[in-house]
């Protein structure tokens, strides 16, 4: 039996899951080097922090890695901040970044046809218009962006066109901060689930801290009014309607970070799963017909053990035990608080293990054994992800190459992926036949190789 080891890198919602090995089964350690310089990404993450705690300043940013041009090789696509207060991008370093693969390992910057104009905050890729070439929407700040892949290499803004701008009638354009393309009326177009944040403006910016003192640090999540969340159907004429209302999505006030999908009560439709930040997570179950109902409380997702609403930051559907129905694992690092749901059972989803408590042990992160699963330990590392006082401008990726020979799977933020999921196994950034982990973190970089099960 295959195991799994979970990782949980640093930044936003990052969850990373490696096969692992059954009890006996020989394998060498999964080795990861840092090739990010040699392989020419040479990136950096630009929020503008300048010590006024802005609150967008914590959230960037997002990360795509996927075949633009149909080369087989996965490319990467970086989203990037912009200058504040004006929260545009007056230069190159604040550009986003798209870096086509040559297929030996290493990247081209070409980041004329990248596009974004705005403060960035995530990226999802789908091919919404079924033309065999992979599209972008890039929810941001004051700005989302839809890019449609024109096939020659470029991509072209189609926002307005196809009615995906993101204007409430009453808040204005929301602060979005993640997305998926999914089909949710299995009518075979990718429809758009866009997640949002909280009520922020510059003008309105709250200040905390002791300002008397001179010190200022970032405001609690919960001093911010909450967002409904977009659900848009694709009319499969490049255009989108909104059916937030209709469909009962927009009904729920949340602070999303993160959103997943999957059948979880196996009845033929997709159904959503929305981590949010210091509010119940939320899980659409899907009725058909354009219907959802939020059952979070009721399969047990929306809070931790205690009853707590906690500060979740990432979200991921998996079938990590094999047991043909999909779990949800959902993780906070604020309170270092980390929930596993698993299985369904009447109707619900039973708990797979307790909410965990990782203790600090002192050099910027935190573990703690989860729970047995079959034969092995199903084990989990947080990476920083707190909101630190300090937090840092200017921050580079990691471009991790597996040195090893194990296989490993691998979701969550950084979107590349393994053998549960319809993709050739040769998914790496070079020609090894080994999966490669590209990790992106807007406070710190961290090197994380998973060694062998003792």
């Amino acid at each position: 039996m295959r195991l799994f080891r979970v990782i949980l890198l640093g930044g936003i919602g990052t969850i990373a899951w490696i096969t692992w090995p059954s009890a006996g089964e020989a394998v060498d350690p999964i080795r990861f080097e840092d090739i990010a310089d040699r392989a020419g990404v040479p990136f950096i993450v630009r929020n503008s922090a300048a010590g006024l705690k802005h609150q967008i300043e914590t959230m960037i940013s997002g990360v795509a890695v996927f075949d633009y041009n149909n080369d087989a090789n996965p490319d990467i696509y970086f989203v990037n901040g912009a200058r504040i207060p004006e929260l545009i991008k007056p230069g190159p370093k604040f550009h986003n970044r798209l870096y086509p693969n040559n297929g030996a390992g290493a990247f081209t910057d070409v980041t004329a046809q990248a596009g974004g104009e705005r403060y960035g905050m995530g990226v999802a890729t789908g091919d919404y218009h079924k033309d065999g070439y992979v599209d972008l929407f890039l929810p941001g700040v004051t700005q989302s962006i839809l890019y449609r892949n024109e096939g020659n290499g470029t991509f072209r803004s189609v926002t307005r066109a196809a009615g995906l701008e993101g204007i409430d009638s009453k808040r204005g354009k929301l602060w979005s901060i993640a997305a998926g393309w999914f089909d949710y009326d299995n009518d075979r177009r990718l429809d758009l689930f866009v997640v949002n944040y909280c009520v922020w403006s510059l003008e309105r910016e709250k200040v905390c801290g002791d300002v008397k003192a001179g010190f200022r640090t970032y405001c609690d999540p919960r001093l911010y009014e909450g967002l409904p969340n977009n659900l848009y159907h694709n009319n499969k004429d490049g255009t989108f309607t909104d059916v937030s209302q209709a469909s009962g999505i927009a009904a729920h006030i949340g602070k999303g970070m993160g959103v997943a999908f999957a059948d979880y009560d196996q009845d033929g439709d997709l159904d959503v799963c929305v981590a949010n930040d210091t509010e119940p997570n939320f899980l659409f179950r899907n009725e058909g017909k354009g219907k959802f109902v939020e059952v979070g409380l009721r399969a047990g997702v929306g809070y931790n053990d205690d009853g707590r609403a906690v500060s979740s930051m990432g979200v991921d559907f998996r079938d990590y035990d094999n047991d043909g129905r999909e779990g949800v694992f959902v993780f906070c690092v604020n309170q270092r608080d980390v929930s596993a749901v698993s299985e369904l059972v009447s109707g619900s989803l039973r708990r797979g293990f307790d909410s965990i408590l990782f203790e600090n042990i002192g050099d910027g992160s935190s573990r703690h054994p989860m729970a047995e699963i079959a034969e092995g330990s199903l084990d989990a590392r947080v990476a920083p992800g707190s909101i630190l006082s300090h937090h840092l401008n200017n921050q580079r990726p990691n471009l991790s190459h597996h040195a090893g020979s194990a296989g490993a799977t691998t979701c969550g933020l950084m979107v590349f992926v393994g053998n549960k999921l319809p993709m050739p196994r040769e998914q790496g950034f070079g020609s090894n036949e080994r999966r490669d982990i590209l990790q992106h973190t807007s406070t710190r970089d961290l090197a994380f190789s998973a060694s062998r099960r003792r």
